[in-house]
């Protein structure tokens, strides 16, 4: 017997769907993971809901095509539905979906006995009843599996049985034992088993992660999905403000996140993500990648994939660029800090921070400086920036023209070209 996805997200009602729950929220009731192999009943489904599953990442683009559905309740002869995510009081109620947040991972299931009675997952009523569980040839086929869908329907499956699985159906005949596919457990030999399974870290993993923007995404509300994990998503942090932040999960949809560029409406974006045990994966790794020109105004398709460079650090602060000390033109006194805030391929922004050295007021404060060949500019705020071939020259906004003694202000801007060297010959005026 199958058992059929209800919770379908439709493109065009993505972004109304999605609500926004702050993570520490959602994982404040986390569900703990079994202590060891656990034995549950199993189901099937013929696929994915469209276009995102559970997850958030649509079925063609999942790392395996073997994958299972948790469940989103843990509530025994309590049929009703709950808002997704689960916040608050219905906390205690979440199932080993655990509000999205074991999606990715996977699990290793081996088939254990077939019900000789009625399995059927009707409400209020027992498993296998006017029956018993009995081994047959097909107990100890083994299959890993990835957990890309929840399974939040109103039977006895999805709420009764903590550790029910829902499979894709075309894996039923792929389980292996003795070395080769047992090839027909399903459907003569099915009759919703139970099922033996622990969560295992992704086989044979190599590669890194797979980025992706889903339908709808736009600079005003960048959605991403994250795939290819090595152990799971607990969480996503942009970098934006000169500073980390936490992203929020899309619904309980838990490998898509909503994050931030590094520059208010800004295209450009650059992300760290923690696995299952909340620890940054690979180090600390950033990734950094651009919204696609195709996703102008917003993405069209289901999902978008994007390529990303990479840096390495446990804090993956932006590296300030060296800058020579400035020197005075009309008897200023100022700093300049610059700091590269994120860098790709074939361009970079900046955060740039001048500050009045001297003891007199700086009136309509001005900078210049000689920016490598190469180097052009695309936007700046907080200042007004002319170039004149590798000379730049930076004047205060309208609306802060001068600096105090000790006092400073930031500005930035975006530029095609190599993010180093930085700029040289600075002054003040």
């Amino acid at each position: 017997m199958s058992r059929r996805l209800l919770a379908i997200l439709l493109p065009g009602l993505l972004l109304a769907l999605c609500a926004l729950v702050p993570l520490t929220e959602q994982s404040a009731g986390a569900v703990s993971d079994p202590p060891g192999p656990v034995t549950g009943n199993a189901t099937y489904f013929d696929g994915l809901g469209t276009p995102y599953g559970g997850c958030g990442v649509p079925q063609a683009n999942i790392d395996s095509q073997d994958f299972v559905a948790l469940n989103v309740y843990n509530t025994p002869g309590d049929y009703t539905f709950y808002p997704r995510p689960l916040t608050g009081a219905n906390l205690s109620k979440a199932g080993l979906w655990n509000n999205g947040l074991n999606c990715g991972r996977y699990i290793q299931v081996e088939v254990a006995d077939f019900c000789t009675g009625t399995n059927d997952g009707a409400q209020n009523q027992p498993f296998c009843r006017n029956g018993s569980w009995v081994a047959d040839a097909y107990n100890g086929a083994k299959l890993t599996m990835l957990v890309a869908d929840s399974c939040g329907d109103s039977n006895a499956w999805c709420r009764d049985d903590p550790y029910h699985l829902d499979l894709a159906k075309d894996s039923l005949n792929r389980f292996v034992k003795n070395g080769a596919a047992v090839g027909d457990m399903y459907p003569g030999h099915w009759n919703n088993r139970h099922l033996t399974w622990s969560f295992v870290p992704a086989p044979g993993y190599s590669g890194d992660i797979n980025i992706g923007f889903l339908q709808s995404a736009q600079v005003w509300w960048p959605a991403i999905s994250v795939s290819h994990l090595a152990n799971g998503i607990h969480g996503v942090e942009y970098f934006a403000n000169g500073a980390w932040q936490t992203a929020q999960m899309n619904s309980d949809m838990g490998q898509s996140y909503v994050i931030g560029g590094t520059t208010s409406g800004g295209s450009q974006y650059q992300i760290r993500v923690r696995d299952v045990t909340d620890t940054l994966i690979n180090g600390g790794r950033v990734y950094s990648f651009t919204l696609p020109s195709t996703c102008n105004p917003q993405c069209g398709t289901p999902y978008t994939k994007v390529g990303y460079t990479t840096s390495t650090g446990p804090t993956a602060t932006p590296t300030p660029t060296p800058t020579p000390t400035p020197t005075g033109g009309t008897g200023v006194s100022c700093g300049v800090n610059y700091q590269v805030a994120n860098a790709w391929q074939g361009g970079f922004t900046t955060n740039v921070t001048v500050r009045n050295t001297g003891t007199a007021t700086w009136n309509n404060w001005t900078i210049m400086w000689t920016m490598p060949s190469g180097v052009t500019l695309t936007s700046a705020w907080s200042s007004t920036i002319t170039p004149s071939g590798t000379t730049w020259t930076i004047k205060a906004p309208s609306w802060a023209t001068s600096l105090a003694p000790g006092a400073s202000a930031t500005f930035g801007f975006q530029a095609n070209g190599p993010s180093t060297p930085g700029p040289a010959n600075i002054t003040c005026s």
